[in-house]
């Protein structure tokens, strides 16, 4: 089992900047993708940006150009800087990944969540 640990959310105002931390922890596993998704009250989760091991990077439309995903891939860890934040960004944002190769189990794990709010 692949454990996820987030931490980095909090409260802040409108325009100004987050950074989100999310550390994979386990006996043995092969990341494949790291990243996050998001849920605000009321809404379904939805992609925020996710980070493959080669390299490969996708975005969602409304963080394009604000949030930037990035992995340490020797720590197995995942960031996300978030810029320009706006209130419509506040949610429960969620540290994802997957992963497996040929000889170990495939897996997906989530976070517990970790809440940001952008007061207006």
């Amino acid at each position: 089992q692949v454990r996820l640990v987030e931490s980095g959310g909090g409260l802040v105002q409108a325009g100004g900047s987050l950074r989100l931390s999310c550390a994979a922890s386990g006996k043995i596993f092969v990341i494949n993708t790291m990243g996050w998704y998001r849920q605000a009250p009321g809404k379904q989760r939805e992609l925020v940006a996710t980070k493959t091991t080669a390299g490969n990077t996708v975005y969602s439309d409304s963080v394009k150009g604000r949030f930037t995903i990035s992995r340490d891939n020797a720590k197995n860890t995942v960031y996300l800087q978030m810029t320009d934040l706006t209130p419509e960004d506040t949610s429960v944002y969620f540290c994802y990944a997957d992963g497996g190769s040929e000889i170990l189990p495939p897996f997906v794990s989530w976070g517990q969540g970790t809440q940001v709010t952008v007061s207006s």
